[in-house]
């Protein structure tokens, strides 16, 4: 099963490597805050509401971060500002652990949020380019999406141990200034990471042909024929990200307060979710590439809002909940797998970034108001479990639609993608003969 990663160059291996545990990071620092909700509403007072909303204004900030990420890094490179993005969220999420207010940490995870959004698309970008094989191309980005899976996990650990080690009042705090050391270790790994060669032969060609501007590059993304499929890939990712945001965000406080399990519970049967979720990426890598990316986000979509509606809404003891949870997770994480193969390969060479951070984030905005509308809707409006489950039903609906709407890409050469959109280059043969006049032909 894992004759594919053998064969990866030397850089190859690198950039998996270095995507992986960024990404990772990326995940801890953006995940802790969920663990910590049920902490700050007692601490602070503030409103569930209020709660919701501050994980809807970090992703929002987060389309921002992933604009100007993905115009620079189309300008001057993945790997160089990947650096700097990392430096961003890990030194925001350091400063959330000195908020003394609601507002202030708001403020806090908007600064983190420019740096989430660039992070986590830019090392999706640069591990779609960095595979040469198209053949595995949802698997090396689907088992670096798994690092999602990792990131979750260590900040259920460190939520375990911070507040087994420490009085609330201060465990909360440590939970945020954990996020920045293991950011070191990513800058170092990145150190001497190389460009992907089709990067470089497209920034060559930009040379030769001179660079567009900014507000030429996000023009591109709003005419045929990238803008239906900008807004095609932004409803994917916004409805697979708003289902996951309206369960990840909720969950640990639906275990604590509905179920009534303590710190040490929440954590296993958190556990076991994460788990699940590590096998979902495993199982949705390996699918996307053998029944393509459209059939596997349907099934996964499917199968996750029928274990949601299970998992939240149907009275079951606690101990079946527990193993519920492996399932839960599979679904629910399997279907992000091909998510970043899938939005590159329907980008040009030289505007994939930008339009990567673009689509994906765009989603997250529209992800963002998931969390948000459990939180209106559990207040006074209905159940939390149930609120839960009818956002998450939203977005795999949204999945379910764009999926069948957006062409195959599995397999699919980087260098054709985007329809032949490139300022520089015609369209690619099978493009060109699809555009070509049909008058006179046979039907």
């Amino acid at each position: 099963m894992l004759d594919w990663f053998k064969d990866l160059s030397k850089m190859e291996r690198k950039g998996f490597y270095g995507a992986f545990l960024g990404h990772a990071v990326d995940v801890f620092d953006f995940m802790i805050y969920s663990f910590l909700i049920s902490t700050l509403l007692a601490q602070w007072g503030m409103s569930k509401s209020t709660a919701g909303a501050i994980v809807t204004w970090t992703l929002v900030s987060s389309l921002v971060g992933a604009i100007g990420a993905g115009i620079l890094a189309d300008r001057y490179g993945r790997v160089r500002v990947l650096r700097w993005t990392i430096v961003v969220f890990a030194l925001a999420c350091f400063l959330c652990g000195l908020a003394n207010s609601p507002e202030q940490l708001m403020l806090f995870r908007m600064l983190q949020g420019l740096g989430f959004g660039g992070e986590s698309s830019l090392c999706m970008v640069l591990v779609t380019e960095m595979i040469r094989n198209p053949a595995h191309r949802g698997k090396y980005s689907g088992f670096a999406a798994s690092s999602y899976s990792f990131g979750w996990g260590a900040a259920a650990i460190a939520y375990a141990v911070t507040f087994s080690l420490f009085p609330a009042e201060t465990a909360w705090r440590v939970c945020f200034f954990l996020g920045i050391l293991p950011a070191l270790v990513v800058i170092y790994l990145r150190r001497n990471l190389e460009e992907p060669e089709i990067f470089v032969k497209s920034q060559a060609e930009r040379a030769a042909h001179g660079a567009p501007s900014a507000w030429q590059q996000l023009a591109r993304l709003g005419r045929r024929p990238l803008l239906g499929k900008t807004i095609l890939c932004s409803l994917l990712s916004g409805g697979m990200l708003g289902a996951y945001y309206a369960i990840a965000t909720w969950l640990p406080t639906f275990l604590k307060t509905e179920r009534g399990l303590s710190v040490f519970g929440t954590s296993s049967y958190l556990a076991m979710t994460i788990f699940g979720s590590l096998v979902g990426y495993v199982a949705g890598a390996y699918a996307t590439d053998r029944w393509g990316r459209r059939t596997t986000y349907v099934a996964f979509a499917a199968g996750a809002f029928v274990m949601a509606l299970v998992y939240m809404v149907i009275p079951v003891s606690n101990t079946s909940m527990l193993f519920l949870g492996f399932p839960l997770g599979v679904l629910m994480q399997g279907v992000f797998a091909g998510i970043g193969a899938t939005i590159s390969e329907s980008y040009p060479n030289d505007i994939r970034a930008t339009g990567y951070g673009v689509s994906y984030n765009v989603g997250r905005v529209i992800g963002s108001l998931f969390p948000l509308s459990v939180g209106w809707l559990s207040t006074g409006r209905t159940s939390l479990p149930l609120a839960i489950a009818i956002v998450a039903g939203v977005g795999y609906a949204l999945v379910m639609g764009a999926a069948l709407l957006l062409p195959e890409t599995s397999g699919i050469d980087l260098g054709q993608a985007g329809g032949g959109d490139s300022e520089h280059e015609p369209p690619a043969e099978p493009v060109r003969a699809m555009l070509a006049p049909t008058v006179g032909k046979p039907a």
